[in-house]
């Protein structure tokens, strides 16, 4: 579940004055979510720090600063010392990693011992927009706190041209004469074709952005860089797909989740997550049962557990739509 970040700083603040706040949190979201503010605004609750609190002596920050913007195993080591110095005020030290998945294998083991056991009345906060890049081990011991996408004027390209799609396939049932099978696997070679479409245009942005860092170090440095940078912009590519991919998911799931809501009349205030799309929607809401719905939702969100599970993607993709888009 996504908060707004009012509502995770309350939640957090709440578990902080019953004593129940844990040892760990996990803060992510998108650009412009808010991560950076919540992770300062916990801290500042912890510590008191009623002004800057990256200021006050019991607060210690990291993040990328080498030359090739990777967080290095030094800079763990030197805040996991911090944490076992005494806080200065008899409260707790806290610890804020940003942009964590830019830990290095090195610096990543070196925090997971932290994880493992913690320094006494330490708080360790990790903020990023990448999560699946971090290890396992260290997100299974962090509370994750997701915070919901800024507000977007217009529909991202996108989702707007896989809403359409699924839109033309549920209000036409296909081309004439087709069998819905095949009308079903032409929705497929649709969706495929925005997945390749968005993994093609994330290897162009990743190497606009090496060639720039090429241009900004190659008189600078001995050029030994370059191939750790490779490295991390092909795990980037790869991390920014599987979010481009989850999103496509999660697109298909709101508009399902639009049409449940105009069946039950919830479509108050920002109830819908499609506004622009409510006639659609509200078409499709009398075309299906409830049932129908639902059994759609389902086939969809099994989907987004199998590509958690790392599953074939084209064949995950096909048995899920087959589920999802097939008449009852």
């Amino acid at each position: 579940m996504a908060f707004a970040p009012d509502a995770a700083f309350d939640f957090l603040r709440r578990a902080h004055e019953t004593g129940r706040l844990a040892h760990a949190y996990l803060i992510t979201g998108d650009p412009g979510s808010g991560k950076r503010a919540l992770a300062l605004r916990l801290a500042g609750l912890v510590t008191g720090a009623n002004s800057d609190p990256l200021k006050h002596a019991d607060v210690h920050a990291i993040e990328p600063e080498s030359k090739s913007r990777l967080i290095r195993v030094e800079q763990t080591r030197d805040l996991e010392k911090e944490l076992q110095m005494r806080a200065s005020q008899s409260g707790r030290k806290v610890a804020i990693i940003f942009d964590a998945d830019r830990m290095n294998a090195a610096a990543s083991n070196s925090f997971l011992k932290t994880l493992e056991e913690p320094p006494a009345n330490s708080l360790l906060i990790l903020v990023s927009a990448h999560p699946e890049m971090l290890l396992e081990t260290i997100l299974s011991r962090c509370i994750l706190v997701s915070l919901t996408a800024p507000a977007r004027k217009d529909l991202p390209e996108t989702q707007r041209r896989l809403l359409d799609a699924v839109n033309r396939f549920l209000t036409r049932g296909g081309k004439p004469g087709e069998s819905e099978i095949a009308s079903i696997f032409a929705l497929v070679r649709e969706f495929t074709l925005l997945l390749a479409q968005a993994k093609s245009a994330i290897a162009d942005e990743g190497a606009a952005e090496l060639k720039h860092e090429e241009g900004l170090y190659k008189q600078t440095t001995d050029g030994k860089w370059l191939g750790e940078r490779e490295e991390y912009y092909k795990a980037l590519a790869e991390s920014r797909y599987l979010q481009a991919r989850t999103l496509f998911i999660e697109t298909l799931l709101q508009w399902w989740g639009d049409i449940l809501r105009q069946q039950h009349h919830a479509t108050e205030g920002n109830a819908l997550d499609f506004p622009t799309h409510a006639a659609q929607t509200e078409t499709l809401a009398a075309k299906f049962s409830t049932p129908d719905v639902l059994r759609r939702i389902a086939a969809l969100e099994g989907l987004r557990e199998n590509f958690g599970r790392n599953v074939q993607e084209q064949l995950a993709v096909e048995v899920a739509f087959l589920e999802a888009f097939r008449a009852a």
